[in-house]
């Protein structure tokens, strides 16, 4: 009894510290100043961004695609690690979870973000047509926000129980809302039985759905005929990638919540070590995959794809093309090869790095193919031949970052990031173990 009320206060949540509320009251200040920026943006049109009829897409799009590549890690992973019962995932897959609503929902408002007329909005399935993949992509985005909040939800069930009972006399507001959340939950052996086949059904459903997604968002590129999106490597290359993405993320998110609520006992180094295996196969797997994105069609280019390879090897987009690759692809590999490399702080690092060239790498999609178009850019001023984000357009970039980071900080105050009742019975399964053993 003592071990379990141990565990439920180190696993319960708890109030923000100073730096906590700093975080959090930074973060909103961040999505004032970009709701002002979009409102303006809203008012004079899009003559406040640097997009133009050649650039059309932008940074927005380079966000909207990395949010969705950020989401699939708490899908397609934890759902298969859910599947095959790995118990070293106990303290993982929630955070993975919350990452994958977050991301997955701020995609969602990029999209409405990136449109010069939102209230057109209904347009979108009004005058829907299944032949463009904009309208898949219409119909797949809510989908996966729907199976991703059952996915963090249908697991969360029995600790709200527990937290009902936990916050009854401390905190009777918030131990009324678990009350609701928890759904009369009793642990019967039925509800046990019927939670297991839930989770079991939407693990399974996620997974052709998060590919899907995927794939959809790569089709949105290569329909366009354009150089630099025309391959059917796209498909595989941004799932590849969005392994990269999420892992780099998971394990970032992972370390600062470690950090910030004293969790060395439950995510430990093995777990560290554990993701630093799954990211160097994630990252070579996208190496690979970047290999024959550009290096072999190196050799056979036509005329306007030689242009483009060019910008990205030795032009004007070199420096973060090469910074992408090697610092944030390379070297994480290199650096993760070695067990010292995969301790919690070097694994940090490394997963911090892996996020930021994986926002550049969107970007590096996006941009400089817009910048090549069919017809050479002629009669136009001279500000179109080349992009970079306006002040608004990175001030609601990272407005739309800090949402995304603001709907992780609230989730992890108010739910329990470690599963209470499943290390609960996994420990006790442990001191069984233990027991026989002795």
């Amino acid at each position: 009894m003592e071990n379990y009320d141990n565990l439920l206060n180190d696993l319960a949540p708890k109030k923000f510290g100073k730096v906590g509320v700093i975080w959090t009251c930074s973060l909103i200040a961040i999505i004032i100043v970009g709701i002002i920026a979009y409102i303006d943006q809203l008012i004079k049109g899009q003559i406040v961004t640097n997009m133009r009829d050649y650039a059309l897409w932008g940074i927005y799009i380079s966000n909207f695609v990395f949010f969705v590549a950020t989401s699939f890690v708490g899908s397609v992973t934890v759902a298969i690690l859910r599947l095959t019962k790995n118990k070293w995932r106990t303290p993982l897959v929630r955070i993975a979870e919350i990452i994958s609503l977050a991301a997955i929902a701020m995609a969602g408002v990029t999209i409405m973000i990136d449109m010069a007329r939102p209230d057109r909005l209904l347009n979108l399935f009004i005058h829907a047509r299944l032949q463009s993949p904009i309208t898949w992509d219409v119909i797949i985005i809510p989908t996966y926000i729907v199976i991703s909040f059952l996915l963090l939800y249908f697991p969360l069930i029995p600790d709200f129980a527990i937290l009902k009972k936990h916050f009854k006399d401390k905190n009777p507001v918030l131990s009324k809302w678990y009350g609701k959340l928890s759904l009369n939950w009793k642990g019967t052996a039925v509800q046990k039985a019927l939670q297991e086949k839930s989770i079991r059904i939407i693990a399974l459903m996620i997974i052709p759905v998060g590919l899907i997604l995927q794939t959809i968002d790569a089709w949105l590129f290569s329909t366009t005929y354009r150089i630099g999106w025309d391959s059917t490597n796209m498909g595989p290359y941004f799932i590849a990638g969005a392994f990269v993405a999420g892992i780099g993320a998971l394990i970032t998110v992972v370390y600062i919540v470690r950090r910030a609520y004293h969790l060395e006992a439950y995510i430990t180094d093995f777990h560290f070590d554990k993701l630093g295996k799954l990211l160097v196969l994630a990252c070579l797997t996208y190496l690979y995959f970047n290999i024959n994105e550009y290096l072999l069609p190196a050799y056979t280019v036509t005329k306007d794809e030689s242009v483009h390879l060019n910008t990205l090897f030795s032009g004007s987009y070199s420096p973060i093309f090469w910074a992408v690759t090697i610092i944030g692809l390379i070297f994480p590999i290199l650096f993760l090869l070695f067990k010292k490399g995969r301790k919690p702080l070097p694994m940090f690092i490394i997963g911090l790095v892996v996020v930021l060239g994986s926002w550049w790498k969107r970007y590096l999609i996006v941009t400089p193919t817009l910048l090549h178009p069919f017809l050479p850019i002629q009669g136009v001023p001279k500000s179109w031949h080349h992009y970079f984000p306006s002040i608004h357009e990175w001030l609601i970039t990272l407005a739309t970052l800090a949402m995304a980071l603001l709907i992780i900080t609230l989730l992890v105050r108010f739910l329990p990031i470690i599963p209470i009742q499943r290390t609960a019975d996994e420990q006790a399964l442990l001191n069984n173990e233990k027991d026989t053993k002795s």
